[in-house]
This record gives structure tokens, C-alpha cells and sequence, in this order.
């Protein structure tokens, strides 16, 4: 059931309930299939018999209709892949976080001061806590980064399992030298979250208006800190990366993917505004 919060500018949506407030908002017709959803928003207040949107939505649905810019991340871990990311509009900005095993999403206005701090809490980033350590750098292939997950996955279901162990063995049975078998198996069982987040936006490529986009990903190893993965390199196309491409992951400090958020962000200079009809 979709519900809000008033004193935080905060709602509770589900996928199909954000297409139909879409729909409403740009006066477009809600499909048949989409009833319920559009009931249980009539009947939570988020809209009247009549189709008219509460003024309370009006904020996040300027924002949700016509961002500027849109930032996504995906963060994989042991509880299975969350999308989060944020909407920047001309005056608002709007953040949307799911939960593990929920279909409702939060959706919540953010000072737009606050951007950076915000893509830093989608992503778990903390100081305090993660040891100090000089760099470091593991590189193999997909493919035996695959053997690993896998061994891990299956370690998982199989009670009393050294994951450790049978981690460590699959990366070396898919032909990876004992050092780095070692300690790719340690980040790999020891992993928090894996994410990807992009930046993407109206802009120019070449002179040519199109899309423009920028991408970081890294790895949460709690204790063993955090990692950037360099290659594959970003942004990566979907089916871009094979078994045999590189994989290689460097660890960084906090500071560095603080920077690297912040990087992502296109500054006023890089974005294409919609030009307005020439008056008659």
C-alpha cells in the first residue's frame, strides 16, 4: 500500500504506482491493467476520484517527469540487487532507495546542497572504521571472477562450508596464481556490496546532442576496505565485458571515492538545455 510521510517530503511507491502517477502528471491516459495501482493511490490520498494529483507530489513529480540529470546505482550483496539513485530536476532533487525483499521504494526530496553527501550514503561510504593501508592491486579475468562468485554462491547452500576455502580453490582451478587466489578470495567472501552508479545527462559527445554519461564502480569489503574496480572500465555497456576481458580492482581510500562521486556530476556547462519555441 503506498503512503507518505508529510514531515519529510518522503513517499512509499511501488513500480506500477510511479507509472501511473507519470501518467496523471503528463496528462496521459492510465492503461486498464494499471486499475489497482491507481485505486490504492486514491485510496492512501495521493489522488482524488476526479485523477488530480495531491499537492503534496507536485515537488517529486516536476522532478520525476523532466530531471536533468539521472543517477542510478545498482549495489549487489548477499541479500541480492538493490536499485537506488537520485533525480535532479531544475529546483528540486529527489532520492529513491528500495529495501531487500520489498517492492515499494522510498522516494524523498534532498537539499540539493547535500548531492555529494547524499550519493555517499546510497553507497554505505564511511571513515570511521576502515583500516588505513597502502594500495593495492589484484588483477585477473571475468571469467575467473565468475569461478569465484560461483564458488562462493555454492558455499552458501551447502551447510558447514569453508567459504573461504572453496572460494580460494575455484579461483585457483580456473588458473590463478596462488597470491592473488588468496587475496581476491578474501574480498570476495568478504564483500559488503558491489555497485555501479551512473551519471547520465543531456549533453554533447563529439558536437553531437545526445546522451552523456559517467560511471564509477567499486567494491565494500568492510574490513579489507574499499576497492575501485578498473577494468572492466566504465561505463560498460550491457554484454560489453567476456570471460576473457580484464578485471582489476585497486584499493582505495574513502577520500578516493568521495572524489570519484563527485566527479560524476556534470557541471552547468556540460548540460543541454531544451531550447523554447520561437514566439509567433
Amino acid at each position: 500500500m503506498p503512503s507518505f510521510d508529510v514531515t519529510r517530503s518522503r513517499f512509499r511507491l511501488a513500480d506500477d504506482e510511479v507509472f501511473v502517477l507519470a501518467q496523471l502528471a503528463t496528462g496521459q491516459p492510465v492503461p486498464e491493467s494499471m486499475a489497482p495501482a491507481e485505486a490504492r493511490l486514491r485510496d492512501c490520498g495521493l489522488m482524488n476520484g476526479a485523477g488530480e494529483l495531491s499537492t503534496l507530489l507536485l515537488p517529486l513529480m516536476r522532478t520525476l517527469v523532466q530531471p536533468s540529470v539521472i543517477v542510478s546505482l545498482e549495489a549487489g550483496g548477499r541479500q541480492g540487487t538493490l536499485h537506488h539513485g537520485l533525480l535532479i530536476g531544475d529546483d528540486h532533487v529527489v532520492c529513491h532507495e528500495t529495501w531487500p525483499g520489498q517492492e515499494e521504494a522510498e522516494y524523498r526530496l534532498v537539499e540539493p546542497r547535500t548531492l555529494v553527501w547524499t550519493l555517499a550514503d546510497l553507497v554505505g561510504l564511511r571513515r570511521s572504521g576502515v583500516p588505513e593501508a597502502g594500495e593495492q592491486v589484484v588483477e585477473t579475468t571475468v571469467g575467473v571472477l565468475e569461478a569465484g562468485l560461483a564458488a562462493l554462491e555454492k558455499a552458501a547452500s551447502t551447510p558447514g562450508a569453508d567459504d573461504r576455502a572453496l572460494v580460494v580453490e575455484a579461483l585457483r582451478a580456473a588458473g590463478t596464481a596462488d597470491d592473488t587466489a588468496a587475496l581476491l578470495g578474501e574480498l570476495i567472501v568478504e564483500v559488503r556490496s558491489n555497485w555501479r552508479m551512473t551519471a547520465a545527462w543531456q549533453g554533447r559527445q563529439e558536437g553531437v546532442r545526445g546522451v552523456a554519461a559517467r560511471a564509477v564502480a567499486a567494491w565494500d569489503c568492510g574490513r579489507l576496505g574499499y576497492w575501485l574496480r578498473e577494468l572492466p572500465a566504465e561505463p560498460l555497456a550491457e554484454g560489453g565485458a567476456s570471460a576473457d576481458s580484464a578485471f582489476r580492482l585497486r584499493r582505495v581510500a574513502p577520500k578516493r571515492i568521495w572524489e570519484e562521486l563527485t566527479g560524476l556530476l556534470p557541471d552547468a556547462s556540460e548540460l543541454v538545455r531544451e531550447q523554447a519555441p520561437p514566439e509567433a
